[in-house]
């Protein structure tokens, strides 16, 4: 099936000020945050995207068009709510210094599963329609450009990191596990079977290789692209 990659938006204000920034508006990439959306859309060379999708928050939106100026294509921008920041509450704009002596905060770490921010929304809740959202735009993307088709998310840390859970098959307490950092870029494949997770955190080096080779026509998905390769892939 079609390739995702998972782009986290690049650094922005809150995080420089160390403030869980949740779904406030008007919270925008700094510099650095600016250097690294164009960066990685500079590690995308080589690559056709067919679209991208993003957070409707301003420093994801400003990661996707950094990101296109540096791959210096002209590619469709979708908004799509259901990859947009986990609605923090009454945390959000509360600096992380505080938020970790708040009793909750063990929950968040330990069993994020059961975790549901006061006046919020809950990690699973957010998991779920993170999860749904980039299935079915990647359905979208196989079913109008075929099963070679690559396409682009922009979206939040932790929104990211409940994605990559699912398509390892970890349980939703485990995706603390996972480190997704402003600017990286993540990748994941699903097919019928499973879901294939490429690449987690990437900070430098071309994705150029996830290139499919030329084809005539579109190629469509079959049975055995959800087998996994016995003792390992070949390299080619």
């Amino acid at each position: 099936m079609a390739t995702v990659i998972l782009a986290r938006h690049g650094r922005s204000s809150a995080n420089t000020a160390g403030v869980l920034a949740g779904r406030s508006r008007g919270v925008h990439l700094d510099d650095h945050g600016v250097r690294q959306a164009r960066e990685a859309g500079e590690r995308l060379v080589g690559l056709r995207p067919t679209a991208v999708v993003t957070s409707p928050l301003e420093r994801c939106r400003e990661t996707a068009k950094g990101l296109l100026a540096g791959l210096d294509l002209d590619v469709p921008v979708t908004r799509e709510k259901g990859l947009t920041e986990c609605d923090y509450g009454t945390w959000t704009n509360q600096p992380i210094r505080a938020l970790t002596k708040e009793p909750m905060w063990r929950t968040v770490q330990a069993h994020p599963s059961a975790a549901h921010f006061p006046g919020g929304e809950s990690l699973a809740a957010m998991s779920a329609r993170g999860v749904e959202a980039v299935r079915r735009w990647d359905r979208v993307a196989e079913e109008e450009h075929g099963a070679d088709a690559i396409w682009v998310a922009v979206s939040h840390g932790d929104v990211i990191k409940a994605i990559l859970a699912d398509a390892l098959g970890l349980h939703l307490d485990e995706f603390q596990r996972i480190v997704v950092d402003p600017g990286s870029l993540s990748v994941v494949r699903y097919t019928p079977q499973r879901a294939f997770v490429l690449a987690t955190n990437t900070q430098a080096g071309s994705l150029a290789h996830l290139a499919p080779p030329p084809r005539k026509r579109k190629r469509r998905a079959t049975a055995a692209d959800g087998d996994a390769v016995v003792g390992g892939t070949t390299g080619v």
